[in-house]
C-alpha cells in the first residue's frame, strides 16, 4: 500500500491536473459565449474534460466531483451526439460555469485541508431540467434519441461475458511520456475510461492501483490491455486519447482465441492480469474483414487532432528529468542568492583590500569568475520562478462576463502582451487588485447599452487588458471606453466624506483629483450593490501594489473613457546598476536605460528662460536633471564641469542626470522603499551597497514625466 509521503503526492497531482482542466474548459467556454452554438471541436474539448475529471476525481473517491462532472458529460453527450437545433447557448454556458464554479470551490476546500462537501444536487437538478427540456423539444421535433451515457463505478477485476457476433477483440499498448509521474495512476484512469465500453478487460500489470513500482515498468514497456467491446478501432482510440500524458498509442485487433491465451502468452510464470471463465466465452463468428498489421492504428506525439500514422518507432526509455520543488524551497534559495550577492559585494569592495594599494591580479581573475557565476545563477533562479501572465489575464475574462451579464452590459474585453513573464510572488500580489480594476471598469466604467447609443457610442463597450515589459518594470493596463471620470462628483463627495481636508480643489491637479478614489471608504455611488457602493477596492488595489514597490497610475477623459496602470518591478530579487554619488547619497539606475556617460562642459550647456537647462549632443538638446536640486540635497556638486552626466532614455525620451561620480555596475537586492518617501517621483526601490551604504534607485519614468510639457 502507498504511505503517507505518496498519497499526498496523488492528491497533488491531482489538484494540479483538475485545476488545468478546469482553466482549458474556461477558455474554451469563454470563446464560444457569444456564438449561436458550440462547434464540434469545442464540443469534443469540453467533453474530455469532463470525461478526465470524472474519471480521476472517482480514483480519488470525491463522489460529489464525480456525479456533476458526469451530469455535465452527459449533457455534452447528448449534444454531440444528437446535435439539436434548438439548444440555447446562453443557458448552457450558465449551467457550464455554475458545475465548474463547484468543482473549483470543492478543490479549494481539499487544497486547503478541508472535507469536500459539498452538495452538487441543486445544480444537477437544474441540469436535468434543462437537458430534458431539450430532449422534449428534439422528440416533439421527430428526433431519435441517442444512447444513454452509462456511467460504470470502475472494478479492478470483471467475469467475461458471452461473446457475440458484434463482439471485437482488441490488443492495445499505451506508452506514456517518459516524464509522467505517479504512472500507475494514469494507466488505472485508463483502464477505468476504456471499462465503460468494454465487455471483458484484462491489463497488466494487474497490481497498478497498490503497487507504485509498476510505474516504471510501465514507463518502459507500456501499458498492456486485452479488450473485448462492441465498439470500432476509431471509437476506443478516441476514449483513450482523451487521457493526459499518453504519448502513443498502439491497437491491433487480435482473435478470440489470442484474446483467450492471456497478455503473458508465450511467456514464463504467467500471471493472468483477470480471472476470465472460459465457459462464458462461445464461438465467435469469423467476420469477412482484411486483418490488421501489427501496428496499425499508432499515434505519435499525440495532438487534438488525433494525428494518425503507420508505423511506430519506439525510442528507448527515459529517466525522469522533472522535480517538484516547494514554493518555500524556492523562496528561501533566492533570499540566499540575495544574501550571498550582498555578502560578494562586501568582500569585493573590501576597504581593507582596497587600502593595500597594490596590484592583485589573481585577485581580480577570481573576483570576475566569482561575478560571473552568481550572475548565472542568479539567472537560473530568476527563470525557475518566471511566470507568464497568461492564466492571470484569462481568469479577468470570466471576471468580466459575470459582472456585465448581471449588470445587464455588453462588454468585449481585449487582451494584449498575455505572455509577458514576472515573478511568481508579484503574479499572488497583483491579481486581487486586476480583478479589482477590471470590476470597476465594467461597473463604473462602461455604461449601459442605451447610454451608449444615446452617447453616440457604440452598443458594446470594450475593455483592453494589457501587459509590456520595459526597463526592467511590468506595465500592466486596464483601459475602457466607458464614461470616465468625472472631476466634478470626485470632488464633491470627497469635500463630503472630509478626505480633502485643507486643500484647495482648485489647485489640484486632475491626477490629484482621481487619486482620491484609492481612499479607503471613498464610491461615488450612491447605492449598495453587490459590486460597488461600499468604498472598498481601489485601497486595497494601492496597498497590494506598494507592498511590493508598485504603482498605480489613473488617467482618465471624461465622456471617453479611464486608463488604470500597475507599475511593478518585473522581479522582487537583483537587478544589474550603475551606482552613482551625489555628495554622501548614492543613487543606482538600471543598466537597461542607460545609454551613454557623458563629460560636458559649461560651453554646451543651453538655459531656456524658465531655468530649464539643456545639453547640446550631436545637435540635439537632451534636458538636464540635477539629482542635487531635484531631490533638495544639501552637498553635491554644482558645476557642470566637475560632474557627470548619465544619459538615460524612457519610451523614447532622454534626459540627462547630473551627478559628483561614478561608483561602477554592480548586481543589486532590490527592497521596497520606505514608507516616508514612497510618493516620492523618480524612486522605484533602495538598495544595500557592499560597503554598507544605502542607495536609492531611481525610476527613469518617472523622472521623465517630470519633464516640462513638449519636451
Amino acid at each position: 500500500m502507498a504511505d503517507r509521503n505518496d498519497t499526498e503526492d496523488m492528491l497533488d497531482i491531482f489538484l494540479y491536473e483538475s485545476l488545468q482542466l478546469l482553466e482549458d474548459l474556461q477558455s474554451v467556454v469563454l470563446a464560444n459565449k457569444d456564438e449561436n452554438y458550440f462547434d464540434e471541436a469545442s464540443i469534443n474539448d469540453i467533453f474530455r474534460i469532463m470525461h478526465t475529471l470524472k474519471a480521476s476525481s472517482g480514483i480519488m473517491m470525491y463522489d460529489n466531483i464525480t456525479r456533476i462532472s458526469h451530469k455535465l458529460e452527459d449533457v455534452i453527450y447528448y449534444i454531440r451526439e444528437s446535435q439539436p437545433d434548438n439548444m440555447p447557448q446562453e443557458e448552457l454556458v450558465d449551467h457550464i460555469f455554475n458545475v465548474m464554479d463547484f468543482i473549483t470551490e470543492e478543490l479549494d476546500k481539499i487544497q486547503n485541508g478541508d472535507l469536500s462537501d459539498g452538495d452538487p444536487e441543486c445544480i444537477i437538478e437544474e441540469i436535468d431540467n434543462f437537458i430534458n427540456k431539450v430532449k422534449n423539444i428534439d422528440s416533439e421535433d421527430g428526433k431519435d434519441a441517442p444512447p444513454e451515457n452509462i456511467h460504470e463505478e470502475p472494478m479492478q477485476f470483471y467475469i467475461a461475458p458471452k461473446s457475440v457476433s458484434q463482439s471485437k477483440f482488441y490488443s492495445v499498448i499505451i506508452y506514456y511520456e517518459h516524464d509522467t509521474e505517479m504512472c500507475n495512476l494514469r494507466a488505472y484512469t485508463d483502464a477505468c475510461s476504456v471499462k465503460e465500453v468494454a465487455d471483458d478487460l484484462l491489463y497488466k500489470p494487474d497490481d497498478i492501483i497498490y503497487n507504485d513500482e509498476c510505474s516504471d515498468y510501465i514507463l518502459e514497456n507500456g501499458f498492456k490491455l486485452l479488450i473485448h467491446t462492441k465498439v470500432d478501432k476509431e471509437k476506443l482510440l478516441e476514449i483513450i486519447d482523451t487521457s493526459l500524458c499518453v504519448e502513443n498509442i498502439e491497437i491491433q485487433e487480435i482473435s478470440v482465441e489470442q484474446f483467450m491465451a492471456g497478455l503473458d502468452a508465450g511467456e514464463e510464470s504467467a500471471d493472468t492480469a483477470v480471472e476470465v471463465t472460459e465457459s462464458n466465452v462461445i464461438e465467435h463468428e469469423e467476420i469477412d474483414k482484411k486483418a490488421p498489421a501489427p501496428g496499425d492504428y499508432v499515434i505519435q506525439n499525440k495532438t487534438s487532432g488525433k494525428s494518425m500514422q503507420m508505423g511506430r518507432e519506439k525510442s528507448a526509455p527515459h529517466k525522469q528529468n522533472l522535480i517538484s520543488v516547494s514554493v518555500e524551497k524556492m523562496d528561501m534559495l533566492m533570499d540566499l542568492l540575495g544574501e550571498m550577492i550582498i555578502a560578494q559585494s562586501v568582500a569585493l569592495q573590501n576597504q581593507d583590500i582596497l587600502d593595500l594599494g597594490v596590484e592583485m591580479p589573481n585577485f581580480k581573475k577570481a573576483a570576475g569568475e566569482l561575478t560571473k557565476i552568481s550572475t548565472r545563477l542568479q539567472n537560473v533562479v530568476m527563470s525557475m520562478r518566471m511566470i507568464s501572465l497568461k492564466n492571470t489575464f484569462q481568469k479577468m475574462s470570466r471576471v468580466v462576463f459575470d459582472v456585465s451579464k448581471k449588470l445587464g452590459k455588453e462588454i468585449d474585453l481585449e487582451v494584449l502582451g498575455e505572455d509577458t513573464e514576472v515573478d511568481r510572488n508579484i503574479i499572488e500580489h497583483i491579481s486581487d487588485p486586476l480583478m479589482h480594476l477590471i470590476r470597476n471598469s465594467v461597473d463604473h466604467g462602461i455604461e449601459m447599452p442605451s447610454d451608449r447609443e444615446a452617447a453616440g457610442k457604440l452598443r458594446r463597450g470594450k475593455i483592453t487588458l494589457s501587459a509590456k515589459n520595459e526597463a526592467g518594470k511590468v506595465w500592466i493596463t486596464v483601459s475602457d471606453d466607458g464614461g470616465g471620470l468625472s472631476r466634478k462628483k470626485i470632488l464633491e463627495r470627497a469635500e463630503k466624506n472630509g478626505i480633502l481636508e485643507d486643500k484647495d480643489p482648485s489647485m489640484m491637479s486632475d491626477k490629484e483629483v482621481y487619486k482620491l478614489i484609492t481612499h479607503a471608504g471613498f464610491t461615488t455611488k450612491e447605492q449598495i450593490t453587490e459590486f460597488s457602493g461600499r468604498g472598498v477596492g481601489m485601497d486595497v488595489v494601492v496597498n497590494n501594489i506598494q507592498a511590493i514597490g508598485g504603482k498605480l497610475q489613473i488617467d482618465s477623459v471624461e465622456g471617453e473613457g479611464s486608463n488604470m496602470t500597475i507599475k511593478i518591478p518585473l522581479t522582487l530579487a537583483t537587478i544589474n546598476g550603475v551606482v552613482m554619488s551625489v555628495g554622501d547619497s548614492m543613487y543606482v539606475i538600471d543598466t537597461n536605460v542607460v545609454k551613454a556617460f557623458i563629460n560636458v562642459n559649461s560651453d554646451m550647456i543651453l538655459k531656456e528662460p524658465g531655468g530649464i537647462e539643456n545639453v547640446n549632443l550631436r545637435g540635439n538638446y537632451i534636458p538636464i536633471i540635477r539629482l542635487r536640486e531635484y531631490f533638495k540635497l544639501s552637498d553635491g556638486e554644482d558645476e557642470i564641469d566637475n560632474g557627470i552626466m548619465v544619459l538615460v532614455e524612457h519610451k523614447g525620451k532622454g534626459v540627462c542626470l547630473f551627478a559628483d561620480r561614478l561608483i561602477g555596475e554592480q548586481e543589486i537586492i532590490v527592497k521596497s522603499v520606505p514608507s516616508y518617501v514612497e510618493d516620492e517621483v523618480g524612486l522605484s526601490g533602495c538598495t544595500q551597497l557592499g560597503d554598507g551604504n544605502v542607495a536609492m534607485i531611481l525610476d527613469a519614468g518617472g523622472l521623465v514625466s517630470r519633464l516640462p510639457k513638449g519636451e
